[in-house]
């Protein structure tokens, strides 16, 4: 494969669930033995918050936890070595952050941080006192101190970041490099960028455990654990573009 001239990755739960987070929906659609329902829409939070602020608290304390993995690692390399790069994280970790990736959009929200009821500010809350699953927490930002919910993007709540990944397909060429990691292809609008990318004429390539459900928007398959197939694929590129300019 040539230098692209920019990269854009999307990854999903199975990039992190190498690291032992769980991805929560299991083959019956339940979370935790809960339905999506129960814990995961605007609904949910408003009819029984408690169930909802113990759930994701839960989620919030298993960051502790956890340690960025070989894939996590590559895909930072990817980004700090390749070329302009931007990665799209359906993960609601921040996983890719402490393995050194800088451009990353979660456009599912982020586990680390509260967002204001009130105000919609969010904040990084990661103290003690924040992650005590049978207590609200309280926002820095409001005079009332108003409470707090998960800074998810929620079921039936639009995704974050949507115009900048927009910007990103829309100045793919032919050469540029779209790359998914570790993705079933269930979810939208995740699993569109592939297709999109594609007929913008970048050159997309899949590494998952399995064949996801639209795995035919793929110019090229690897299947394997991340943390296994995509270190040396990364190595190969960096190693190829590098050759390739230096016959510039």
């Amino acid at each position: 494969m040539k230098r692209p001239g920019r990269v854009l990755i999307l990854t999903g739960a199975g990039v992190s669930a190498e690291s032992g987070i769980p991805t929560f929906r299991d083959a019956d659609g339940l979370w935790e033995g809960h339905r999506v329902e129960d814990v995961a829409t605007p609904s949910a939070w408003l009819r029984d918050p408690a169930t909802v602020w113990r759930f994701y608290t839960l989620r919030r304390q298993a960051l502790l936890s956890v340690e960025p993995n070989a894939a996590h690692r590559a895909l930072a390399r990817l980004q700090a070595e390749g070329p302009p790069s931007l990665l799209v994280s359906q993960n609601v970790d921040d996983l890719h952050q402490r393995a050194g990736s800088e451009a990353v959009l979660s456009m599912h929200g982020q586990l680390r941080s509260l967002r204001c009821e009130a105000s919609g500010r969010c904040e990084d809350r990661m103290a003690d006192e924040d992650l005590d699953e049978h207590r609200f927490v309280s926002c820095s930002c409001c005079a009332t101190a108003s409470r707090m919910r998960p800074d998810i993007v929620w079921f039936g709540e639009r995704p974050l970041g949507m115009d900048t990944i927009a910007g990103w397909i829309d100045a793919l060429r032919p050469g540029d490099l779209c790359l998914v990691v570790g993705t079933s292809g269930h979810v939208h609008p995740a699993a569109g960028i592939a297709t999109q990318a594609r007929r913008s004429g970048a050159t997309t390539v899949l590494v998952n455990l399995d064949a996801p459900l639209n795995v035919d928007d793929f110019d090229e398959v690897h299947l394997g654990p991340a943390g296994a197939v995509l270190p040396p694929l990364v190595e190969d590129w960096l190693r190829s573009w590098s050759e390739d300019a230096g016959t510039v």
